[in-house]
């Protein structure tokens, strides 16, 4: 008999299959991590872009234009309890990040956000595009 010792660690089920659930989805919330719902719906002159982000406020967001892609990125902080244990936690927290290519292109300088009870609404104009004209020849 060899006299290595031996590790043990406890199997944690839930733990494995959060790991490959992020592995496959490497956008999906992380344990304890969130991802707010959100709806991208465009209009003759606009994309709108409206996410859930209840408990944040301005300060917790950013969003940026870059190329086409709108990026939504926050953070909910963990809030501080002097509870001694909770019976259950469904609300995450920490960073996020979203990504939405926008596939006309946008007035950069014109972009609207609001963020009022909970529901941050970012409206995206379209850029003017080019009308057709005949071009006569001399």
């Amino acid at each position: 008999m060899l006299g290595f010792p031996v590790a043990f660690a406890r199997w944690d089920p839930v733990r494995d299959l959060l790991a490959i659930h992020q592995r496959l989805d490497p956008f999906a919330a992380g344990p304890g991590g969130w991802v707010p719902p959100v709806d991208v719906r465009e209009t003759a002159d606009r994309y709108v872009i409206t996410a859930e982000v209840p408990g944040l406020v301005r300060s917790d967001l950013e969003i940026s234009l870059r190329d086409g892609d709108l990026t939504i990125a926050g953070v909910r902080r963990e809030r501080a309890t002097t509870c001694e244990q909770f019976h259950r936690i469904e609300r995450g927290h920490g960073s996020f990040t979203r990504t939405f290519h926008l596939p006309l292109p946008v007035d950069g300088e014109a972009i609207e956000a609001d963020l009022k009870d909970g529901l941050l609404t970012i409206s995206c104009p379209k850029a003017s595009t080019a009308t057709a004209r005949r071009i006569q020849v001399l």
